[in-house]
């Protein structure tokens, strides 16, 4: 019967699934679980070819004449290099062949096991897409492997096609035990020109990662879109979207609501900070056709600008319903409104800042975001619609975020252009601040704690693995850039012609804020540094988990949350006292 080797089984399965039916196979022990269970199957056109060269030429005879697909399949050693010459005519005259080549695990690889090649890194001109398969051991192996198939395998006809590569370990399993193989997930690229598959019954929802700003016929037409299958967006302040159906996403991202299910999740846009709300299927829009599965459940790449598939889906359907969106909208609302209720025991915090400051931001202004936190915090709130956001998501690293504000700044002198950074972000590019040509259109707030928040809050790997306060000796950066220094950044700015603002406390920060967010153009740039306390700005995250459980009436929520504040500031003043004695000792 069929292979126990799971990625043998899946990728016959997936071959099956996309119409691939054709093989020329050459003996082998490396190959046997594959060649066997094809063998097995019955239902796979089989031809057998004892030498290599000759087996990928006559796949390419083949695959020319019956304009199909078709599979070789060798095994490990010197056997794959045999088939350079076939691969290489396959590549130059686009025929979809796909190289299967066994081999032992590539863990193996230049300790002097036999019949052991590096096949890791191939020749530019045999294959379009090369992709090696682990043995399946557990579920990330099994995702890899599944995503791996489909993405060599829709290569063949993309871009008028060409011959893939699939470097598949074995195990040398002799168990031939399994009688049926495994439904797998299939991935799909439609193209713009080909018919549309039908959209799924059931919740609809569009997510959007980093996204540049948005012309008013993409926004209508997502916005009609919306209307007719009762959908709604999901989006973060990298997304720059401002239609009417939009729910940002952060506070869903952070404390998660896993009664809030949704069918189908349209993905636009690039990488983001943020995970929308778990999908049974998701399907990615974008004209680069490129398989992303980001959140693991992706069925279906529209290789397509994306008005024009909204456009199409909404040529023929007609609803006129918008009851997810307000579903969605009132729990979102609930939530903002829980938060604000505890605006008063909210510790000081970057989450606090980003709570009383969001409504602030003059209209038409332009804010760049620090990665995670700084990024995070605001995500939980909406901003006006005539401002644009952005932060530094692509490389997803703390440089550089400061010098692309003052970039951005160059373009409109008439715009006030916003940046919002956690003191490692900023200090790791403050050298850019000298640029000579920055003006007075620029505006900077330093949420400064001292170090890198991210290492020491509930989200993150390090607090879950307990490493606590140990973490500020070599991961969390404390103790660099003067340790909170009140004086350091206040002279820097000044020095550099800057307006320093500062705050340590809610009303000192309410106070500079008036000044910071005014709508006037002032004669300096200026530089707003925010004093807090680490604990704290991780007691903001710990209450905005508090939020996921939307079962309970408002009024119990509201309650539970404003202990949980408590509790927190009570915890915290222990560690501040307990410091204090230290200090005294």
């Amino acid at each position: 019967m069929y292979s126990s080797e799971r990625n043998v089984q899946m990728l016959l399965s997936l071959l099956k699934v996309h119409k691939i039916k054709k093989m020329v196979l050459s003996p082998g022990s490396a190959n046997a679980s594959f060649v066997a269970s094809a063998q097995y199957d019955g239902e796979f056109e089989l031809y057998s070819s004892v030498d290599e060269r000759s087996a990928a030429y006559i796949a390419c005879g083949l695959a020319e004449e019956s304009q199909e697909p078709v599979v070789i399949c060798c095994t490990g050693a010197t056997a794959s290099r045999n088939y350079m010459p076939g691969l290489t005519e396959a590549y130059y005259r686009k025929l979809p062949l796909i190289a299967i080549t066994a081999t032992r695990p590539i863990a193996w690889l230049g300790q002097n096991r036999d019949q052991l090649i590096d096949r890791t890194v191939i020749p530019n001109d045999i294959a379009v897409k090369s992709v090696h398969l682990p043995v399946i051991e557990n579920e990330q192996d099994e995702w890899e492997c599944n995503l791996k198939i489909n993405d060599a395998l829709l290569e063949l006809q993309r871009n008028g096609g060409g011959p893939v590569h699939i470097n598949l370990t074995t195990s040398y399993s002799l168990d031939f035990s399994v009688s049926k193989l495994p439904e797998e997930r299939v991935i799909q690229r439609v193209v713009w020109g080909s018919e549309l598959p039908k959209l799924p019954n059931g919740n609809m929802a569009i997510f959007v990662g980093a996204h540049s700003a948005w012309n008013e016929r993409l926004k209508a037409t997502v916005e009609s879109f919306c209307e007719q299958y009762n959908a709604f967006v999901f989006y973060d302040q990298t997304s720059n979207y401002t239609g009417k159906y939009g729910i940002p996403c952060g506070i869903f991202d952070i404390a998660g609501f896993p009664n809030l299910k949704i069918d189908l999740l349209i993905h636009l846009g690039n990488i983001s900070a943020s995970w929308p709300a778990l999908a049974k299927e998701i399907w990615r829009v974008n004209s680069d056709g490129e398989i992303r599965d980001t959140y693991q459940h992706l069925t279906k790449v529209f290789e397509m600008q994306e008005e024009e598939f909204f456009k199409a889906y909404c040529e023929h359907h007609k609803t006129g319903q918008t009851t997810q969106y307000e579903r969605w909208h009132a729990v979102y609302n609930s939530r903002i409104e829980t938060l604000q209720s505890c605006n008063n025991d909210m510790a000081f915090s970057s989450l606090w800042i980003a709570q009383n400051m969001h409504k602030k931001m003059p209209k038409n202004s332009i804010i760049h975001f620090g990665i995670l936190n700084s990024l995070r915090c605001w995500n939980c709130f909406g901003v006006d619609h005539s401002i644009r956001t952005y932060s530094n998501t692509g490389g997803f690293g703390i440089d550089g975020g400061v010098s692309s504000l003052i970039g951005a700044s160059f373009v409109s002198s008439d715009k006030i252009y916003y940046g919002i950074f956690g003191d490692l972000a900023f200090f790791y590019d403050m050298n850019s601040l000298g640029n000579r040509h920055i003006t007075s259109n620029v505006r900077i707030l330093v949420a400064n704690n001292g170090l890198g928040g991210e290492f020491k809050n509930s989200l993150g790997n390090v607090q879950k693995a307990g490493l606590g306060d140990s973490a500020n000796e070599y991961i969390s950066a404390y103790g660099h850039y003067g340790e909170k220094s009140p004086e350091l950044l206040k002279h820097y700015a000044q020095d550099l012609g800057f307006q320093y603002l500062s705050a340590v406390d809610k009303q000192s920060f309410l106070t500079a804020m008036k000044e910071f967010t005014t709508t006037e153009h002032k004669e300096k740039p200026m530089l707003f540094e925010v004093f807090i306390d680490e604990h704290e700005d991780v007691s903001a995250l710990d209450l905005i988990q508090s939020l996921s459980d939307f079962s309970e009436s408002e009024q119990n929520v509201i309650e539970k949350t404003k202990k949980i504040a408590k509790s927190i500031l009570g915890r915290n003043g222990v560690k501040m006292i307990q410091k204090v004695v230290r200090k005294n000792d």
